[in-house]
């Protein structure tokens, strides 16, 4: 057998609560000791939650929009995490890091649930916004906590694109975007071979209302899980964990291979990192058998897309 020299070292680096409070530059000293950790485990990428740099603020109803947008990054990197793009190219390890965005578009204020990728020299190469915002739009007092995404946020624009960087095809998407087939069926047409996900989810009351508190995990796991084996991709999954201003955070940080099984699960509800070795070469056996999209896949058929719906493949 040829040994890969496609193996990656990942280090997902899952979090603990974040205070309403907290200043970005603790958050950052918080993920910069993370950082350490992973050159220390000699990590060739690092990928953080869904909004990391702050409590998951929609949980709150804010009447004013200065308050809301303290949130929000206004570029990156920005005076509190240009510390964490310096150690990062120090070290040349490679990072996906979820935030607020606040960008101006065509004269218009849009605010968006994003996340970005880092390589080993510091640049990012790719930006990826979140399409699949859960929650509601409306101040429900009723409820124990809010779930304002779809008040705070604009559906993302775009789309599902993949890049061609640390030797691999890499894929981003967020929290909500892991329940819906399309968001890994859109990126394995494309050919990826890790998607990147960072996630905040309440463990005991999801924004759809109640369920039997066990089956948070069991989805959690379970839509990455086929995700990954449907598509031949790794998926790197990483959660927010622990009590945050009285919500339990479920966490669950987890690698999975693209044969479906978790090679690596956190094991706290605190800041640590889940650390695996993976071959971006475990992909090909699924993809050149039973996904061979181009062999097997009949979209002709499907009675809903004849084409990829304007899939574009990346550059060799």
């Amino acid at each position: 057998m040829v040994k890969s020299n496609r193996i990656l070292t990942v280090g997902a680096a899952q979090l603990g609560p974040i205070g309403l409070n907290e200043s970005r530059e603790a958050v950052v000293d918080r993920l910069l000791a993370l950082l350490e950790t992973a050159h220390d485990r000699g990590c060739d990428l690092v990928v953080f939650p869904e909004l990391a740099l702050t409590t998951f603020f929609p949980r709150w109803y804010f009447q004013e929009q200065g308050a809301i947008d303290r949130f929000f990054e206004t570029a990156m990197p920005g005076p509190d995490t240009a510390r964490l793009f310096e150690r990062a190219a120090e070290y040349g390890i490679g990072f996906c890091l979820g935030f607020a965005e606040l960008v101006q578009q065509d004269g218009e204020t849009m605010r968006y649930n994003a996340c970005i990728l880092v390589d080993k020299e510091g640049t990012i190469v790719g930006k990826y916004r979140k399409v699949h915002l859960p929650g509601h739009a409306d101040h429900l007092p009723e409820r124990k906590w809010q779930h304002l995404e779809k008040a705070y946020f604009d559906v993302g624009d775009l789309g599902f694109p993949v890049w061609r960087t640390m030797g691999g095809i890499m894929g981003m998407c967020i929290c909500n975007d892991r329940r819906w087939p399309e968001t890994y069926r859109m990126m394995g047409l494309q050919g990826v071979e890790m998607i990147m996900l960072g996630y905040n989810t309440p463990a005991t009351e999801p924004p759809w209302g109640f369920e039997p508190t066990h089956l948070a995990s069991l989805h959690n796991n379970l839509s990455m899980q086929s995700g990954a084996y449907q598509n031949a991709t790794w998926v790197i999954g990483v959660a927010k964990a622990g009590r945050e201003e009285g919500c339990d955070m479920m966490g669950g940080t987890l690698i999975v291979a693209p044969t479906g099984e978790i090679v690596a699960q956190g094991r706290t509800l605190d800041d640590e990192l889940v650390v695996a070795d993976c071959d971006l070469d475990a992909c090909n056996h699924y993809k050149n058998t039973v996904f061979n999209f181009a062999e097997h896949r009949q979209p002709d058929q499907y009675g809903l897309i004849t084409e990829t719906a304007g899939v574009v493949l990346p550059p060799e």
